[in-house]
């Protein structure tokens, strides 16, 4: 069943000859569940690609439909909803949130949407991560590893319809990474979580169910790998 479908999608920084394209005519749909990487040099789009699907920039042309629903013809206060409860981000550098221990890191999109926690799922999540025994520590009282753990806990703590991750092993030595993306892996198939992940190692790319690769704004590869 299709989640997510891209459709022509432009994004112009600039003007006249000073223009940057830095999307210029991406078109491709995702299926739920799918685990998809995207590829490309420093510098490609993929970075704006992936916010733009997180509804954290917006295109100059071209459409994003999640779910069925066109993501740009909501108000901003329907954006701000749909980023909280559609989209899961997880970044480079954690992004968490120095004065909140892990719990409440973890849970902040639902404290910020007015909504109970559940519980269940958050011990399930908690579990899932490792994190047992941390849960009232703050960032500066954990490793890498274990922030980016939370910021994954975070970004699916919703159950939203995609997660997407920018470059989330890019921070940590070849062990931490490892586990990183057992535990990525691990949620993609046992929530049948969609998970759209920008990389530049080749090597985490081979694990996604699909590769899209895209160079100068453009796709230029799009192969099933499995």
């Amino acid at each position: 069943m299709e989640i997510l479908r891209v459709e022509n999608l432009m994004k112009v920084y600039g003007s006249g000859e000073n223009a940057v394209h830095a999307l210029d005519g991406v078109s491709f749909s995702v299926s739920q569940g799918e685990f998809l990487a995207i590829i490309g040099p420093s510098g490609s789009g993929k970075s704006t690609l992936l916010h733009i699907l997180g509804g954290v920039d917006v295109p100059t042309s071209g459409k994003v439909y999640m779910e069925g629903k066109d993501v740009f013809a909501q108000n901003e206060e329907e954006l701000a909803i749909f980023r909280r409860r559609q989209v899961g981000l997880i970044y480079q550098f954690y992004n968490l949130i120095p004065v909140l221990d892990v719990r409440e890191n973890i849970t902040l999109p639902i404290l910020m949407d007015g909504r109970k926690v559940n519980e269940n799922r958050l011990s399930e999540l908690i579990r899932l991560l490792r994190l047992e025994g941390r849960e009232r520590h703050l960032p500066n009282q954990l490793s890498g590893g274990q922030q980016q753990r939370v910021s994954i806990g975070r970004a699916i703590m919703n159950a939203p319809a995609v997660v997407l991750a920018d470059e989330p092993t890019g921070n940590l030595d070849s062990k931490n990474s490892q586990e990183i993306m057992s535990l990525l892996k691990e949620s993609n198939e046992k929530y049948n979580q969609t998970l759209i992940m920008i990389t530049h190692d080749e090597s985490i790319a081979l694990q996604a169910d699909r590769i899209i690769a895209v160079e100068d704004g453009k796709i230029t590869r799009d192969e099933v790998n499995r």
